[in-house]
């Protein structure tokens, strides 16, 4: 049996930890031993730890050896050497305590984990195969280059979840392409299994106030400058402006109240800043923000348009649970993989930042009951047909045994 060691950056509930969770649970009914390295905690380790050992890397001290020791080792001019003394000791103690050499193989979930992977000193012969989730911007936030370079140097196999995200690594990293293997993984029966579980509880929309007959243009994500919440409200101003305005006329009117809700939004400066927005375009009985919640497929399964409004996504995991709903799916070209899936019939590519376009496009959507059935049941019958989650974990299998026969 081959044993792997998994390495993620936290446990948090996002797209990359999610896909990581689904993947081990395809590998553990497919008989392979694992071992997963977190670089920290979060919701999603429980759910972690019901599948393998699960280990977290200790979270650095405030102190090398305490606060007044501190303050004299830096005027002896020796706090670096004691720092340098305490980190190598508990590297060496992860490293012991997850008998780096018993392992045949290291799969890395993310770039960012590239900050931990430096630090454990895996043998030259045991191959590394890195599953890369993110694009430009995210690299230059969560990554230093050194760290990053010596993870893609280490690398055996690279695994791009999409051409674009593929494209990135041998363009800008200089990543041999003839390395590359193009792989998403998505439990589609379980994800499909899960959308329907979803529509068969009670709406969460009437505790919002929102009318029965609402349309519901949706967002979904975490509440950051990337996935464009601030463009989420502006297309909203336009839309609702817009449907406002065509009310009196039968052949363009929206026939019924639209509604924006984002799914994701926890409190902070950026929610507050929002809600500024929202208050201040007389958007507040619209707009909607939720808090992160492990009840996402209540609201999504229930969107009437998903509003990807990312300016880069590498293959967000909400545009599979939007395609699995029936939804169709409006996002901008040149801002990662979606595009890919979506193409023509699953919705909407338009020009980069047009939001203009954007929103008239979400509009086509909202006057058009039939089109958007249309659009999601075929961006769901795309979905079923390239990313069958069996014949992708046999993909990565087969993989995992080439490299660790080499």
């Amino acid at each position: 049996m081959k044993k792997l060691l998994l390495l993620g950056h936290d446990a948090n509930r996002a797209g990359a930890q999610i896909v990581l969770l689904n993947l081990m649970r395809l590998l553990k009914a497919e008989g392979l031993s694992m071992h997963l390295l977190l670089g920290e905690g979060g919701p999603l380790l429980d759910d972690y730890r019901a599948i393998c050992p699960v280990t977290i890397w200790p979270a650095p001290s405030p102190y090398v050896v305490g606060a007044l020791a501190d303050k004299v080792l830096f005027k002896l001019g020796l706090w670096e050497r004691f720092q340098e003394r305490q980190q190598t000791s508990r590297q060496r103690a992860i490293q012991t305590e997850l008998d780096i050499t018993s392992f045949d193989l290291v799969l890395v979930n993310t770039v960012t984990s590239s900050r931990w992977f430096g630090q454990l000193a895996i043998p030259a012969h045991i191959p590394v195969v890195t599953f890369v989730h993110e694009l430009d911007m995210s690299v230059r936030i969560y990554t230093h280059p050194d760290e990053l370079a010596f993870l893609l140097n280490r690398t055996t196999q690279l695994l791009a979840v999409s051409k674009a995200t593929a494209r990135y690594y041998e363009r800008q990293h200089g990543f041999d392409p003839a390395r590359i293997t193009l792989y998403t993984l998505i439990d589609t029966p379980t994800l499909s299994r899960k959308v329907q579980q979803a529509r068969e509880q009670p709406s969460p929309y009437p505790a919002l106030g929102l009318p029965a007959n609402a349309l519901i243009v949706g967002g979904c994500g975490n509440a950051e400058w990337r996935k464009g919440n601030d463009l989420f409200i502006s297309v909203a101003r336009q839309v609702i402006g817009r449907v406002r305005e065509s009310s009196l006329d039968p052949k363009t009117a929206v026939d019924r109240p639209v509604h924006f809700v984002w799914v994701g939004v926890p409190s902070g400066n950026l929610r507050d800043d929002l809600l500024v927005d929202i208050r201040k375009a007389g958007l507040s009985e619209n707009v909607h923000l939720i808090p992160p919640t492990p009840e996402v497929l209540r609201y999504l399964s229930r969107f009437d348009v998903f509003l990807l409004c990312s300016r880069e996504d590498p293959y967000p995991l909400v545009v599979f649970e939007a395609g699995l709903s029936d939804v169709p799916v409006v996002c901008f070209a040149d801002a990662g993989g979606s595009p890919e899936l979506v193409e023509k019939d699953g919705g909407f590519v338009v020009p980069y930042l047009d939001l203009d376009a954007m929103s008239s496009r979400v509009i086509d959507l909202l006057r058009d009951p039939d089109l958007r059935k249309k659009m999601g049941q075929r961006l769901a019958q795309k979905i079923l047909e390239r990313h069958p989650a069996q014949q992708s974990v046999e993909t990565l299998v087969t993989l995992f045994e080439k490299l660790t026969r080499q």
